[in-house]
């Protein structure tokens, strides 16, 4: 079964920077979405960040505009998430994902996390003030 493995989490001080990779088994999602997740203490698990990996199209969350960025190396299939300006709010663990379908299929429920058939063992993110 093809796996996604995600790295990069980790403690730091309100305005740092971070970088998470989301690296897949296999090379099975070259033409489908791929997306980011989190999921706080006590909070349901949000949409972040989707990238369509093939034609570069992204979507992000309004709490993420401006401040992450999602972005793929089609030489390995790895999915990064850059986070900069981190606040103490975006503690949670972060999953990434992947879709059985390309983005232009999943259409404007990207932010959907039933439309991802595939999900990382997810990495903790913890912005200490």
């Amino acid at each position: 079964q093809v796996q996604l493995v995600e790295s990069g989490g980790g403690l730091v001080q309100v305005g740092a920077s971070l970088r998470l990779s989301c690296a897949p088994s296999a090379r099975t999602f070259d033409t489908y979405a791929r997306a980011w997740f989190r999921q706080a203490p006590g909070k349901e698990r949000d949409f972040v960040a989707v990238i369509n990996p093939s034609a570069g199209s992204v979507f992000y969350h309004d709490s993420a505009k401006g401040r992450f960025t999602i972005s793929r190396d089609n030489a390995t299939g790895t999915v990064y998430l850059q986070m900069n300006s981190l606040k103490s709010e975006d503690t949670a663990v972060y999953y990434c994902a992947a879709a059985n379908r390309p983005l232009y299929y999943i259409g404007g429920t990207y932010y959907n996390q039933r439309n991802y058939a595939y999900w990382g063992q997810g990495t903790q993110v913890t912005v200490s003030s």
